[in-house]
């Protein structure tokens, strides 16, 4: 085995138990002395060093033998297999994942569409843990915190990050085809000395995690895991690309094309900056019902019209809609999007990802009419330095987030999530990796 990769949990030089341990006696020991903690703090023993980041910090180094859900093949049922996750390197942490979600791109890359495979694979990007060790070099987070791994990054030192108006990272920024760290082009999953790959950093279907620091924002404490967990991806580009791009002014009108969890987020973000008329654009009328929860007052149906929708909805708000946001990476509702926006002062913001061969195709009136034409990445979040304000919307009540919450799962059951998002059912389900 790589040298980077080790002392293995069964080294002598550790006391009991830890000497002959193995996945069972870890979390019972575990479960043990959290229970015990949590029994002094309540008889006012507030001041001790917690036993549970003792625990953590005392496997630090050391390689952790636990479950993970890997993909072996495109579009085949994940197996939960023992694997092994070596400590972190430089820059790195690794993080004991307790809640999980599934998101659509997890499904797109499992199935293997319109990409070079790359297999065998842990996939997950959305989901909350807490910090069990870190590498050198990291003085931001210590062990014990609370924590939100992000597909993308904040290096905080290039160019983007040091921008006010950007969030695309020059060295995390998203990448689809890198299965290993960048640190040293290394995994540190692996099966019987076998690597398996990463996943965008993350690979969150997995009880242990390793993530570059760059990529995991610090929460508080009190936020609940198994809520803001779904905060680390489709939630928060969505109410982003609203709240932080759009922009829409209280009593605004806002378009929304697309109402899957990604345009319901955008939804949400228009009642919380108070427009008065938020219009939800979909094919499936099934969703309509479900989007008055999230602010939405009128829905559009393309194909009840003989029309293109952008004159539909024009004619309905006096010439367009102050505000639009695209969800769903199809190029006709991209351009219907755009072109139904008010001329003068009307925004459009593209979210929804297109094929990479798609070309948006518009009049250059409509952009000389003083339309506008923006596009957004994970809605413009800095994720170290602005999640934790997200989240912090949610503690004070202002963001919403158990609505978004359709479905849990112990993730011994993690391939019915795959099987209920292949359906269309529910937003967002919820892993709970200690099941």
């Amino acid at each position: 085995m790589s040298s980077y990769m080790g002392h293995r949990l069964t080294g002598t030089n550790l006391t009991p138990p830890f000497n002959k341990l193995n996945k069972k006696s870890f979390d019972t020991y575990f479960s043990s002395i959290k229970a015990a903690f949590w029994g002094l703090e309540t008889k006012g023993f507030r001041s001790i060093h917690s036993p549970i980041e003792s625990a953590m910090s005392s496997t630090a180094g050391l390689v952790i033998p636990c479950k993970a859900a890997v993909a072996w093949e495109a579009g085949k049922p994940l197996v939960i297999e023992q694997v092994e996750v070596a400590p972190p390197q430089a820059l790195e942490v690794r993080i004991k994942i307790k809640y999980t979600s599934l998101c659509h791109t997890d499904l797109y890359f499992w199935e293997a569409k319109g990409q070079t495979p790359l297999f065998p694979r842990i996939f997950g990007h959305e989901a909350a843990g807490i910090v069990e060790s870190v590498g050198e070099g990291v003085s931001d987070l210590k062990v014990g915190d609370h924590v939100l791994p992000v597909f993308t990054g904040e290096c905080g030192e290039c160019r983007h990050c040091q921008s006010e108006e950007s969030n695309m990272c020059d060295l995390l920024r998203i990448n689809t085809d890198r299965g290993v760290m960048i640190s040293d082009g290394k995994s540190r999953f692996s099966i019987d000395g076998v690597p398996i790959n990463h996943f965008l950093g993350t690979s969150t279907f997995s009880e242990y995690t390793v993530v570059h620091r760059g990529c995991l924002a610090k929460l508080n404490p009190l936020a609940p895991l198994d809520k803001v967990c779904v905060l680390s991806c489709g939630i928060s580009t969505g109410l982003g690309a609203t709240l932080n791009v759009a922009k829409p002014k209280k009593g605004s009108s806002v378009a929304v094309f697309g109402l899957g969890a990604v345009g319901l987020a955008a939804a949400e973000g228009a009642r919380i900056a108070g427009a008065s008329r938020i219009i939800g654009v979909d094919l499936n009328p099934s969703r309509f019902e479900e989007a008055k929860k999230f602010g939405v007052t009128e829905f559009v149906n393309p194909k009840e019209h003989d029309r293109p929708v952008q004159q539909v909805i024009a004619e309905m708000t006096n010439g367009g809609v102050d505000r639009s946001v695209e969800c769903t990476g199809h190029i006709d509702a991209m351009i219907a999007a755009f072109e139904c926006v008010h001329d003068g002062w009307g925004v459009a913001v593209l979210v929804g990802v297109p094929n990479k061969e798609a070309v948006f195709m518009t009049k250059p009136i409509n952009l000389l009419n003083e339309r506008t034409l923006k596009g957004t990445f994970f809605g413009n979040y800095k994720p170290r330095t602005d999640l934790p304000s997200v989240v912090e919307m949610y503690m004070n009540k202002k963001l919403e987030l158990d609505k978004f919450i359709t479905h849990r799962l112990p993730f011994s059951d993690i391939n019915k999530a795959f099987e209920l998002m292949l359906k269309g059912q529910g937003l967002r389900c919820i892993i709970n990796m200690e099941e």
